[in-house]
């Protein structure tokens, strides 16, 4: 089993995984004091989880704020699960977004351009509720 399970706050996203159906989840505001450091035990997660072979795995992104620091971290995850897919991992990205927070979108396409393999990396808008 693979639990990870950081607890939404103002300024930082919850990040949960269910082991049923293999989905990692990202949600909410991402502008943490530190966000290395916030993302940190995320990153330790992904080493653990990606020791064994032909792991699959859904990662659903619903941010609707990131400042600098946590697109850097969220850049970081993304390489480092394009590197997994080229090892024969099965990984699908999903990166919401609502159809009128523009930058949110932007920043999802920016990091799909810059995938360099084939890796799923799925943009999709949302209705935010209100």
């Amino acid at each position: 089993m693979f639990d990870i399970c950081i607890e939404k706050t103002k300024s930082s996203p919850q990040v949960s995984y269910d082991n049923e159906l293999n989905v990692l989840n990202i949600e909410g505001e991402s502008y943490p004091e530190n966000a290395f450091k916030f993302y940190e035990p995320l990153f330790g997660w992904m080493d653990e989880y990606f020791k064994a072979e032909g792991r699959r795995l859904q990662v659903d992104i619903g941010l609707v704020y990131l400042n600098t620091s946590s697109i850097k971290c969220i850049m970081d995850m993304i390489y480092r699960l394009e590197q997994e897919s080229c090892k024969g991992h099965n990984i699908a990205v999903n990166w919401y977004y609502d159809k009128r927070n523009r930058n949110i979108k932007e920043c999802g396409i920016e990091l799909q351009e810059d995938l360099e393999s084939e890796m799923a990396f799925n943009i999709i808008e949302v209705q935010a509720q209100e």
